[in-house]
């Protein structure tokens, strides 16, 4: 499925359930309860924020795998802070922006299948502009190196 058909089943789902929803009589007082849903892009393009945004419920905020849903994946989630140290301190700079754009070679099952990549392709989909998305990728690899242990 391509992301713009995804967003379009997205949009109509959302569509359908608030028409849904004014077909329900619900007093116009009705309190609601529950947060509500969080926005799908920020407007930071800083390494840390967007890793935290986009990244740190698999990988944790520290990077090392911890995140809230991890226990939850098929696959669990790297430790991102090890990189470098595997690759005997040199840090795959190029590697990881493929990952997080989920360029050819770069593909893994956690973050989808070649047919439905994520981050990139998401980033690219959600914000208008190429290059803030372009810069959001570079600052959240550069903010991976930065997780790197010494």
């Amino acid at each position: 499925m391509r992301l713009s058909d995804a967003i379009a089943r997205v949009v109509v789902a959302g569509a359908w359930a608030g028409a849904w929803a004014g077909a329900v009589a619900v007093p116009a007082f009705a309190q609601t309860t529950g947060t509500p849903n969080p926005p799908l892009v920020i407007q930071s393009v800083e390494g840390r924020d967007v890793f935290e945004f986009y990244c740190a419920t698999c990988h944790g905020r520290d990077g090392t795998g911890g995140g809230p849903v991890a226990p939850a994946l098929a696959v669990a989630p790297p430790d991102l802070t090890r990189l470098a140290r595997r690759r005997r301190g040199a840090f795959p700079r190029a590697w990881v922006e493929a990952f997080v754009t989920h360029a050819a070679a770069a593909a893994t099952p956690a973050h989808g299948s070649r047919d439905m990549p994520v981050w990139g392709p998401v980033f690219r989909g959600l914000d208008p502009s190429d290059t803030r998305a372009a810069i959001r990728i570079a600052n959240v690899v550069k903010y991976v190196e930065s997780l790197q242990m010494k």
